[in-house]
């Protein structure tokens, strides 16, 4: 994610979330405690960046014609979380940092419950009625 002239760069299994606005009152307008709201559990926040994946070890086979060199380009194990998702995950599991102004968090991919995700063109899709048989 590029602000100006920086770069962040997210590695590993990791992912940059916006979160949401923490809810200051309740629904019938309490206002409740800081404390009682960073105490919550699980947040919510919109998936900003993520790593490549898990690092996978390379296969290295010294048997096998050790003369042809191969170039050692890193595998990953890719993430189910995407850039645009919103993410439901583990509060404490979340380091919190500041870029270029901005608050954001960073949270391994392990630490998410759920993901919503928008995807228009596949629900296009299931609003056919006539494609489905009773």
């Amino acid at each position: 994610m590029k602000m100006g002239n920086k770069e962040l760069i997210i590695v590993g299994d990791r992912v940059l979330v916006k979160q949401e606005e923490l809810q200051e009152r309740t629904e019938v307008g309490l206002y409740l405690p800081q404390t009682v709201v960073e105490k919550e559990e699980v947040q919510g926040g919109r998936i900003m960046l993520t790593g490549p994946g898990m690092p996978l070890p390379q296969p290295h086979d010294v048997d096998d014609e050790p003369w042809r060199s191969v170039p050692d380009e890193p595998k990953y194990l890719p993430m189910q979380a995407q850039v645009g998702d919103y993410a439901l995950f583990m509060k404490k599991m979340a380091m919190e940092i500041k870029f270029e102004g901005e608050k954001y968090l960073i949270i391994p991919h392990n630490s998410i419950l759920a993901l919503v995700r928008e995807d228009v063109d596949g629900l296009e899709a299931f609003n056919d009625v006539d494609d489905f048989e009773t």
